[in-house]
């Protein structure tokens, strides 16, 4: 199938979440024998050499907020492309391909990473609720009815009434190819001695890196120090440094390009997840996330440390593939676990090969596949 993928508001390539699952899923897509042509915004360097036709067209003025105004632009594209399939990555002020589509008549594949329906006490609830008609809450509804598919994490992140046979769950997932534990190219930065945690992340408080340094503290008085490395920037990384300050064999990159990331995580012991869902008003309608960075420490055979909640304990299994805690003080116990050498093998094998069964790229694009090829002509 020819298929139009628009997620203009995505750097490509890039450092971020967003940007790796675009390129994972229109080269997995193309792989299976599509011919996609992606809409994205252009990064610092070419857009990948591969089978996938990159369009560059970025919001105006680089902010999202602004993608509504490329419709015209990417009506233009699809005119000249005529896909049978266009997939739009949602965004409250989007709908640009699912009006595209509309205007060619080609099916449509809304891609929903973050709730359509507003948390309590929301203050876009407000503003569009002061708007009267509510047009926000509206269109964000209109879009998800126009779909033909919905592919999402969780359909809980969805207005009621969204009928769930239109509705695809599906996790992110990881090049399984790729991040591997017997990589051979050498790490980015210099690995520290003794055994090694790894956060990788955006450094935002609901990301919880600052748990990670209490909890390297807490270890180090109690003589059993880790070392670690924090890979990533963003608002909080100075409070994490400050949190960090003092103890030995703290490593920090800043954000690393995502080819050196598997280098990257072959190279530590441990993967950090330690994710604070109270810092983050959203997640009060649950933990919507498919966390990138969890499929990735386990596609590399690393045992993962993460909290006990929301669906996080469906994806890692308590002393099966990592090791769950309970709250932030917790976290300290729970890589003190992981000293062990014998128990941290045993979870990062079995780690390695859940992510190869369920966590793959491959096998995210099989389904969606899968679910493309059942939709209606």
């Amino acid at each position: 199938m020819r298929i139009l993928y628009a997620a203009i508001d995505q750097v490509i390539p890039g450092t971020t979440g967003g940007s790796v699952h675009v390129t994972a899923v229109a080269e997995g897509l193309a792989a299976l024998g599509h011919d996609v042509h992606v809409l994205a915004a252009p990064g610092s360097s070419p857009f990948p050499d591969d089978h996938v036709h990159w369009i560059a067209m970025g919001p105006p003025l680089g902010m999202k907020e602004l993608r509504w105004a490329r419709s015209r632009a990417v009506r233009q594209v699809a005119k000249l492309v005529q896909p049978e399939i266009i997939i739009e990555r949602y965004y409250n002020f989007g709908g640009e391909g699912i009006l595209a589509a509309r205007s060619i008549g080609a099916r449509t594949v809304l891609e929903v990473n973050a709730p359509v329906i507003d948390y309590p006490g929301s203050p876009k609830a407000l503003l569009d609720r002061a708007l009267v008609a509510e047009p926000m809450r509206r269109w964000r509804e209109q879009l998800c009815r126009r779909a033909d598919l919905i592919v999402t994490p969780t359909a809980a992140i969805l207005p009621a009434g969204t009928p769930r046979s239109k509705v695809l769950e599906l996790e992110w997932g990881a090049d399984t190819e790729r991040f591997r534990p017997d990589v051979t190219e050498p790490a980015p930065f210099a690995r520290p001695p003794g055994t090694v945690a790894l956060f990788a992340g955006a450094f935002r408080k609901w990301h919880g890196a600052i748990h990670l340094a209490a909890a390297l503290r807490t270890l180090h008085q109690r003589g059993k120090p880790v070392s670690a490395v924090f890979v990533g920037d963003g608002p909080e990384l100075p409070a994490v440094r400050a949190a960090a300050e003092g103890l030995p064999n703290m490593v920090f990159t800043g954000p690393l390009p995502h080819d050196r990331m598997p280098a990257a995580l072959a190279s530590a012991d441990i993967g950090v997840a330690p994710f604070d869902l109270a810092a983050h008003a959203p997640l009060t309608l649950g933990f919507y996330w498919s966390p990138l960075k969890i499929f990735e420490y386990m596609s590399a055979g690393l045992p993962v440390v993460a909290p006990r909640a929301g669906r996080l304990p469906d994806l890692v299994g308590d002393s099966q593939e990592g090791v769950l805690y309970d709250s932030p003080e917790a976290l300290a116990d729970a890589l003190e676990r992981l000293l062990d050498p014998t128990l941290r093998q045993r979870l990062g094998h079995a780690a390695r090969e859940r992510a190869v069964r369920e966590y793959s790229w491959s096998a995210h694009c099989r389904a969606l596949d899968r679910a493309m090829r059942g939709l209606p002509s």
